[in-house]
C-alpha cells in the first residue's frame, strides 16, 4: 500500500501558520508578492477581483493561488477592510542566505477593520472604532476604543433601545461579541462582527488585562470599578487589540465611563431622522455635519462629529464653548487660526502610529512641520481674553525639545519607507556619516581611477561605470579593445563595447557595498532608537492633539456663525424653547430661494403645539429645524435664528416617517408604534418630542384614537415639550379641552387652479384640507379625483360630524372645476345604444340645459 503524498516543506509552513489564523485571510510573503492559497485564494479572487491561478502541486493536488504585489498591498487591504474582512500579514523573518529549507516566516500583525492605523486604510474625517458588547439578561455592557487616538470608553445601556442607540451613535467598524450573545438582532445587518470565546469576557480576566495595560493595581482611579458589565466588554476588547497589533500600546493610558447623565440622549430613530452625519439614503450629502463641517484638520472634523452625536447637558461647558466661539467670531480670529491649523494637519493619528511603532518617515516629517507651526499659533491666540482659549493655548504651547530632535534627525523630504535608508539627516550621527562618506566618496575615487587608467594606457573611450547586476566595471569601445592591458579581466561583452574588472576596482566595490549595507544597518538602528526617544512625549502629544482639535472645532463654529448668519443661543433655568426667526440649517443651505423663517414658543403654559396644514406645506421641516436648533445650542454652537433661548434638555425624540423593517418582520405601523412606545415611556418635562402623523398605518378610527391618546399622555402625564403634527383635524379640539396646548398651522393659498405653499407658521388650526388638491398636483387622473370628491361627499353625508370630526366639504380646497350639468348628462350617454330618434331627443334636452 502506498502512503499518501506529503505536503512540500513550504506548504507545511504555510498550513501551520494558517491553522493559527483559521478565520481570516493570510497574506503569505514570497519575494515581491503576498500570496494566498487554497480557500483564501478563492475568496480573495472574488473579493478583490484578482486572478485565481494554480501553483505546482502539494500532497498530489494542484494548489489554488492568488497574489498581490507587496508595494501595492495597501490598496488591497483598504478594500478588504471596507468589506469588514481581517488579514494576517505574514513576513519573512529569517535570512534567506542562511536558511535551510523555507525561510522562517511569522505573522507580524493582523489588519482588522477596527484596529487599522495606516493612513491609506482610514477615512480621515470619521472615527474608526472597535467595540465589544456584553449581555447578561436584559442588561448590556459596551466598550469602544479608537486605536488611532487611544480614546477608550465604556458604558452600560439599560435597555435594548438604549443599546441600539449607542451602536447607531458610535457605528463601530468591528464589533466583538461572546459566543452565547442573545440579542443578535442588534447587529445582524452590519459588517465586521466577530464572535469571541466566552472566557474573554470574564470579569477577573478583564480587570487583570486592564491593570496590566495601564500599569495600575486597581481601576478605582478611573471611576469604572462599579461598571462590571462594561468592564467585561472592555477586557475582551483590549485583549483582542493586543493580539492583533502584536506590540505594546502605550498611548492607551486610561478608560472612562461614557455617562448618559452628562449628554442629551438621542435614540437611534432620532439620529436617523435628523440626518446628523448620515442622510436617510445612507450618504453624507445634505446632512447637518456637511453644512457645519469646514474644519481645518481631519482630527477637528472627527471631534465635531462626536460633539454633534453627543450634545452636552452641562450649562457651564456649553457657555464655555459659546464664549470662545463668540470671541473668535467677533475678532475674526478664525481667518488666522484656520490656515495655521491646516499646516498642523492630522497629528492625532500620527501619534498613534508612533506609539505602536508603525510610523513612517513622512509621519515624522509631518509631525516636525506641525511642531514648527506651534509658536505661530501661540502668537495668534495670545490676544484672546477668553479663559478656555487661553487654556487651549497653554496645552498647545511649543514642544521645543521634540521639534529640535526631529529637526536634527529627519531629512527634509524623506522617502516613504525606511527600507532603503536615506531618512536620517546628515550630522545626526557620526558613525552613519562615516559609512555614508565611504559610500559617497566612491565618486571621487572612480573619477580619479578613470582619468589615471585613460592616461596610462592611452584609451580615450575608457569609462568607469556601475550597474546593480554586474557592479563596478571599466568599459572600453570595441574599436579600442586591442589596447587593453593583460591584467584587465573581461566581465561582459556588449554590442559596441567590452567591460572589464581589475583587482583595485573589485576591492573598492567590496568596500563601497559593505559601507552601504553598514550605513543602512546603522540607519535602521537609529530609526528604532528614535521611537524610544519620542515615546516619553506621547502623553504630551495626545494633550496637544486634543487641544488643537477643540480649537479647530471652535474656530470652525465661529466661521460658520459669521458666514451663515447664526445667533448665540441663551440658556435659562426653566424648561422652555423660544426661537424667533428659526431656520432649518440644511434646507436653507440647499434652497435656491430665500428660506421662510418661523418662530417656536414652548413653555410652562404652552407645552404642546398641534400642527396642521397641507402635505408639502413644511410641517416636517418646521419640526426638524426646532430639534436641530436645540441640538446645535447644546453642542455650544451658534444657531440659525434671529434669537433663541431654552432650558437644558435631557432628551430629544423624533417620530417622523417610517419604513417597513422587513428583516425583523415588522410593518411600518409596528415600527411607528415601537418608536411611539419608546417616547411615551421615556420622555420627561425636560424632553423635546417631535411626533409626526401618528396612527396613519391603521384604520381611521384606530389611528385617530391612538393619536389622541398619545397626545393626551404627553400633555397631561409627561408634560414634555412637544410638536405634534397631524392630519386628524379632530385633534385641533384638544387645546379647548386640555390646558397648555395650542394650535398652529402652515398655510397655503389658492390662485386660480394653482396652490401656493406659504411655509409660514400661523397661530390657530388650519381651515382647509388639501389632500385632493395635492393629489391633483401630483398628476392623479382627473376622473379619479372627481370620483374621490363624490365619495368624500357621500361619506360626509352618511356620518355627519360631531364637533369637527371631519373637515366639511366646503373646506376641501378645489383646484379642479366641478363638472357642469351638461358634462354630467353627456357622461351618462352611450351613443352606440341610441336610435336616431333618441339621439335627436337627447340633443334637444342638452340644448335646454345650457340656457
Amino acid at each position: 500500500m502506498t502512503s499518501a503524498p506529503k505536503h512540500t516543506p513550504m506548504m507545511q509552513q504555510y498550513l501551520k501558520l494558517k491553522a493559527e489564523n483559521p478565520d481570516i485571510l493570510l497574506f503569505y510573503r514570497m519575494g515581491d508578492f503576498y500570496e494566498l492559497f487554497y480557500d483564501d485564494a478563492k475568496r480573495a479572487s472574488q473579493l478583490l477581483d484578482i486572478s485565481l491561478t494554480k501553483r505546482g502541486a502539494s500532497a498530489g493536488e494542484p494548489i489554488p493561488m492568488a497574489g498581490v504585489p507587496f508595494h501595492a498591498v495597501e490598496g488591497y487591504l483598504a478594500k478588504l477592510v471596507q468589506l469588514g474582512e481581517s488579514v494576517a500579514i505574514c513576513e519573512q523573518v529569517g535570512d534567506p542566505a542562511t536558511s535551510k529549507g523555507p525561510v522562517d516566516r511569522k505573522v507580524v500583525r493582523i489588519v482588522t477593520p477596527g484596529t487599522v492605523t495606516d493612513e491609506a486604510l482610514l477615512n480621515e474625517r470619521s472615527d474608526n472604532l472597535i467595540a465589544a458588547i456584553y449581555q447578561q439578561g436584559d442588561k448590556f455592557g459596551y466598550s469602544t476604543l479608537d486605536i488611532t487616538s487611544g480614546r477608550f470608553l465604556l458604558c452600560e445601556p439599560a435597555t435594548l433601545e438604549a443599546m441600539q442607540a449607542e451602536l447607531q451613535r458610535t457605528s463601530p467598524k468591528e464589533l466583538l461579541f461572546a459566543e452565547d450573545f442573545e440579542a443578535v438582532q442588534l447587529f445582524e445587518s452590519r459588517n465586521g462582527n466577530r464572535r469571541r470565546p466566552i472566557w474573554e469576557f470574564d470579569l477577573d480576566t478583564a480587570k487583570q488585562q486592564l491593570n496590566q495595560q495601564f500599569g495600575t493595581k486597581d481601576l478605582v482611579g478611573f471611576g469604572v470599578e462599579q461598571s462590571t458589565f462594561g468592564l467585561c466588554a472592555a477586557g475582551c476588547l483590549i485583549q483582542y487589540v493586543k493580539d492583533t497589533q502584536r506590540t505594546a500600546l502605550p498611548h492607551i493610558r486610561s478608560i472612562t465611563v461614557d455617562s448618559q447623565d452628562h449628554s442629551v440622549i438621542l435614540d437611534a430613530a432620532t439620529r436617523r431622522n435628523l440626518e446628523l452625519t448620515q442622510n436617510l439614503a445612507g450618504g453624507t450629502d445634505n446632512t447637518l455635519a456637511e453644512v457645519l463641517d469646514k474644519t481645518a484638520t481631519a482630527m477637528g472634523s472627527r471631534m465635531l462629529k462626536r460633539w454633534i452625536h453627543q450634545p452636552t447637558r452641562s450649562i457651564s461647558e456649553i457657555n464655555q464653548r459659546l464664549n470662545a466661539v463668540s470671541e473668535i467670531k467677533e475678532s475674526a480670529m478664525f481667518d488666522e487660526i484656520n490656515p495655521s491649523l491646516k499646516q498642523i494637519g492630522d497629528i492625532e493619528r500620527i501619534i498613534a502610529r508612533l506609539a505602536i511603532r508603525s510610523a513612517r518617515p513622512r509621519d515624522l516629517s509631518r509631525l516636525r512641520t506641525a511642531l514648527e507651526e506651534l509658536p505661530n499659533l501661540s502668537a495668534i491666540l495670545e490676544p484672546a481674553s477668553d479663559a478656555y482659549l487661553q487654556a487651549l493655548r497653554e496645552q498647545s504651547s511649543p514642544l521645543d525639545e521634540l521639534f529640535d530632535l526631529l529637526n536634527r534627525a529627519i531629512k527634509d523630504n524623506p522617502p516613504v519607507v525606511i527600507r532603503d535608508g536615506g531618512v536620517i539627516a546628515t550630522g545626526y550621527n557620526a558613525e552613519l556619516d562615516e559609512w555614508r562618506a565611504l559610500a559617497d566618496g566612491a565618486t571621487e575615487y572612480l573619477e580619479k581611477l578613470e582619468a589615471d587608467e585613460r592616461d596610462r594606457h592611452g584609451i580615450d573611450t575608457l569609462k568607469v561605470g556601475y550597474n546593480a547586476v554586474h557592479g563596478f566595471f571599466i568599459q572600453v569601445s570595441r574599436g579600442q579593445s586591442h589596447l587593453v592591458p593583460a591584467h584587465y579581466v573581461r566581465r561582459q561583452t556588449l554590442k559596441n563595447a567590452e567591460r572589464y574588472i581589475i583587482p583595485e576596482l573589485k576591492e573598492h566595490e567590496d568596500k563601497v557595498l559593505s559601507s552601504k549595507s553598514k550605513a543602512l544597518a546603522v540607519e535602521k538602528k537609529l530609526w528604532e532608537e528614535l521611537f524610544d526617544l519620542i515615546m516619553p512625549s506621547i502623553e504630551q502629544l495626545q494633550i496637544l492633539a486634543s487641544a488643537l482639535s477643540q480649537l479647530d472645532v471652535l474656530q470652525n463654529l465661529a466661521e460658520r456663525a459669521e458666514s451663515l448668519d447664526y445667533c448665540r443661543p441663551e440658556f435659562v433655568d426653566t424648561p422652555q424653547i423660544n426661537i424667533s426667526g428659526g431656520r432649518h440649517p440644511v434646507v436653507e443651505h440647499v434652497l435656491d430661494e430665500p428660506f421662510i423663517a418661523n418662530p417656536v414658543s414652548l413653555h410652562s403654559t404652552r407645552k404642546m403645539l398641534i400642527i396642521t396644514g397641507p402635505n408639502m406645506g413644511g410641517k416636517s421641516t418646521y419640526m426638524r429645524q426646532t430639534a436641530l436648533i436645540a441640538l446645535l445650542a447644546h453642542i455650544g454652537s451658534f444657531v440659525p435664528a434671529e434669537s433663541a433661548s431654552m432650558g437644558i434638555l435631557d432628551r430629544i425624540f423624533t417620530r417622523i416617517g417610517a419604513s417597513d423593517d422587513l428583516a425583523s418582520g415588522r410593518s411600518t405601523f409596528m415600527v411607528e408604534m415601537t418608536e411611539t412606545a419608546n417616547i411615551l415611556h421615556n420622555a420627561t418635562s425636560n424632553s423635546l418630542v417631535l411626533m409626526d402623523e401618528i396612527g396613519r398605518g391603521t384604520s381611521t378610527y384606530d389611528g385617530l384614537s391612538l393619536a389622541w391618546a398619545s397626545a393626551e399622555w404627553l400633555a397631561k402625564k409627561l408634560g414634555a415639550m412637544t410638536l405634534f403634527a397631524t392630519h386628524y383635524f379632530e385633534l385641533t379640539d384638544m387645546p379647548g379641552l386640555l390646558p397648555n396646548l395650542a394650535n398652529v398651522h402652515l398655510d397655503a393659498i389658492e390662485h386660480g387652479e394653482d396652490i401656493a405653499f406659504m411655509h409660514a407658521v400661523q397661530e390657530g388650526a388650519a381651515s382647509k384640507s388639501y389632500g385632493l388638491a395635492v393629489a391633483g398636483l401630483a398628476g392623479v387622473p382627473k376622473a379619479v379625483i372627481r370620483n374621490a370628491r363624490n365619495k368624500l361627499s357621500q361619506l360626509e353625508t352618511q356620518s355627519p360630524p360631531t364637533n369637527r370630526a371631519t373637515v366639511k366639504q366646503e373646506h376641501q380646497l378645489s383646484l379642479i372645476p366641478e363638472p357642469s350639468e351638461v358634462e354630467v348628462a353627456l357622461q351618462a350617454i352611450d351613443p352606440d345604444e341610441l336610435t336616431p330618434r333618441q339621439a335627436l331627443d337627447e340633443l334637444y334636452r342638452l340644448k335646454k340645459l345650457t340656457h
